[in-house]
């Protein structure tokens, strides 16, 4: 399962589930730029992750992943997905395999939580990577309420996984009831 993270160079590098994750951890891993994520323009409001899960290397964290389960709708059906967000990987240790690491060891988590799929927000370059990673893209309206307003469009790609063999995606229309993840 997790790890015990890499402290030593020479060490592989391992998952730990963070007891917390802090504005001082998200900018140990992309730094203090005001839109680290590149998602300030959408002018959403995101919630917070509730489990979350890191990889440091020779003490730094470099990688992290949060989960939050989130009610749905998918046309007609009414369910859960584990929202997957907040993933970062620290742009000098990029290319070495991080991502694919801290977000397996979430998904092995969020197997555990009863969904049948997790689901996340992301900027059109970052498909291909997530793709590769085993999440599809959505191919249909995704509607997510946001304070003091209707419901709005998500205007990022979603991409869904599922987190067991038989789950089965509805189709139709998605409605996350309550801010994105």
């Amino acid at each position: 399962m997790f790890g015990i993270s890499a402290n030593q160079p020479s060490a592989a590098p391992t998952v730990t589930r963070l007891a917390r994750y802090t504005k001082a951890d998200l900018e140990e891993i992309l730094g203090t730029g005001d839109d680290p994520f590149g998602v300030a323009g959408t002018g959403l409001t995101w919630l917070p992750k509730e489990d979350h899960f890191g990889v440091r290397l020779d003490g730094r964290l470099v990688a992290h992943a949060g989960l939050l389960r989130m009610p749905v709708a998918i046309g007609d059906v009414e369910t859960e997905v584990m929202g997957v967000g907040g993933v970062a990987v620290a742009p000098d240790v990029r290319g070495r395999g991080l991502a694919r690491l801290v977000l397996a060891a979430a998904l092995d988590h969020a197997r555990t939580q009863g969904p049948e799929h997790a689901l996340l927000f992301c900027r059109p370059p970052l498909v291909p990577l997530y793709q590769r990673l085993g999440w599809h893209p959505l191919d249909t309206e995704v509607l997510v309420e946001q304070p003091g307003s209707a419901l709005v469009t998500m205007p990022l790609r979603t991409m869904v996984t599922p987190l067991h063999d038989t789950a089965r995606l509805p189709a139709g229309r998605v409605r996350l009831y309550s801010l994105p993840m």
